[in-house]
């Protein structure tokens, strides 16, 4: 997206502001200014430039837009589809067979939809799990629509049809780094591959391109038959686990890679309504709290799952508790008090993800000097918008995306008044339509449907013993006639 210059200053007037620092401050009947990029002043009444413009926060809450670590944005274009697909299925349907079909038009199709969506939601800063890039001119296009779009994304380059080790270092791949990545703040870049084990680490050649072009690698880790405990092991080896790596799922991991991960000082991106529906392994947030790892939240993929993160939020306290309490049970026991509150799952998702890409410093809180990325939840039509008495709790279980009323990235507003300001919702309906067309065709209506509804397994009944058939037929009749005979 081309810089627009100067930016008008903003206030919100009069929230319920959730600042997300290290104090835990809640602001009641509170304002939030804005100065080009960033945020001027937070506080009850403020005084504002002339030009303002003002918006009316009363009822609302305020705070940081939310930062999804990881999403593979491409897949967009075919929302909804794999519903009822499992991991091994998903696998099956874009590593092995059908993602090789996306032509670079397709890729696009599917980020600008993504991109749109995102910050439809309040996700002011999403991490493009960009993972079928057979050609840079796929790169190309995913990057041409991340910018097209009013958001801030961070490129997280992969190519699930070539081994990292060949694509990460060719000169088509230093020349796209060369071109497209330019150190504009508002696409931040990574690189993006898997380390299923191999004793001879082949993946040590994708790691030194890393390493040389000074970025993150992000890696899902951990994963149930596909990822584990070896390619932990052989990236801290090798010196390559850094404070700057990401582990996306890390669900099947040991205390050994937990304890490698928390003492490199890593940080895991859990997509727990992934991690529950797919197979990854279970969520794994109550297994990394007593390692202190850093946590994210992210959504994976919109071929199954909704785009929000209030989903995230909600889906990772219901997994997380629902462990504490079957461990519990099974051992005769009741959990009293809970270990993860909702002000935690707010926390990862908005400062934990700023803390996962290194940019805690300027996104991830209300505060001034901060980049005025925000989110206003708002929604006066709604019953379910009051009372707002644990704010945390407002935003973990009770908002969904509906109530997202105003949306700001770098200081413009991208969304008001419930609606997007910018963005060209027909131009991306008629782009998605086109690449289903060409997919659907390619396919075949047959492997389309089927593809789209696997096969259900078979599940034999269990008898069950509690039959009241004594109540059935001429039973109760008889009894009335011997009643009769008897009166």
């Amino acid at each position: 997206m081309a810089d627009q210059g100067v930016r008008p200053p903003v206030v919100l007037r009069g929230a319920t502001v959730l600042v997300m620092d290290d104090a835990k401050a809640v602001l009641t009947g509170a304002d939030v200014l804005t100065d080009n990029d960033k945020i001027a002043a937070v506080g009850p009444s403020l005084a504002v430039p002339e030009g303002t413009v003002e918006i009316d926060a009363s009822d609302g809450i305020v705070m940081p837009g939310m930062i999804d670590t990881h999403r593979h944005m491409w897949q967009t274009v075919q929302r909804g589809y794999g519903a009822d697909w499992t991991l091994t299925q998903y696998f099956v349907y874009y590593y092995l067979e059908h993602g090789k079909r996306f032509r670079p038009e397709d890729i696009h199709a599917g980020n600008l939809l993504a991109a749109a969506e995102a910050i439809d939601a309040g996700v002011t800063t999403c991490v493009d799990w960009s993972h079928n890039n057979h050609t840079t001119e796929h790169a190309d296009a995913a990057v041409d629509a991340l910018q097209a779009i009013p958001g801030r994304f961070v490129f997280a380059y992969g190519n699930i049809q070539a081994p990292p080790w060949e694509w990460s270092t060719t000169p088509e791949f230093r020349d796209f780094v060369n071109r497209r990545i330019t150190g504009d703040d508002m696409l931040g870049f990574q690189i993006a591959f898997d380390i299923p084990g191999d004793p001879s680490f082949p993946e040590q050649a994708a790691f030194e391109v890393a390493r040389e072009l000074g970025v993150p690698v992000t890696t899902h880790a951990g994963v149930w038959g596909a990822t584990n405990d070896d390619g932990i092991r052989l990236m801290h080896e090798h010196g390559f686990m850094t404070p700057e790596s990401i582990y996306v799922h890390a669900a099947t991991l040991t205390e050994d890679s937990y304890q490698r991960i928390a003492g490199t000082g890593g940080s895991v991106s859990v997509a727990t309504e992934s991690e529950q529906s797919a197979g990854q392994g279970y969520p794994p947030t109550w297994a990394i709290r007593k390692h202190g790892i850093p946590v994210s939240l992210s959504m994976d993929t919109s071929v199954w799952w909704s785009g929000d993160l209030f989903s995230a939020m909600r889906s990772t306290l219901g997994a997380d508790r629902s462990r504490d309490h079957l461990e519990a049970h099974g051992n005769g026991d009741t959990v009293t008090n809970h270990a993860l509150r909702a002000e935690q799952v707010v926390d990862w998702a908005t400062r934990g993800g700023a803390k996962a890409l290194g940019r805690d410093d300027s996104l991830g809180s209300v505060e001034v000097g901060k980049k005025a990325d925000l989110v206003l939840l708002k929604n006066d039509a709604s019953p379910v918008s009051f009372p707002i008495l644990n704010p945390y709790g407002h935003v973990a279980f009770q908002a969904q995306r509906g109530d997202v009323h105003t949306v700001l990235v770098d200081g413009r507003i991208v969304k008001r008044d419930g609606q997007l300001v910018g963005v060209d919702l027909a131009a991306i309906r008629r782009q998605v339509d086109s690449s289903l067309d060409y997919l659907r065709s390619e396919m075949g209506d047959e492997a389309w449907q089927q593809g789209m509804h696997p096969d259900v397994p078979e599940v034999a009944l269990v008898e069950s013993p509690y039959q009241y058939n004594e109540f059935h037929g001429a039973a109760p009749a008889s009894k009335a006639q011997d009643d009769g005979e008897g009166g």
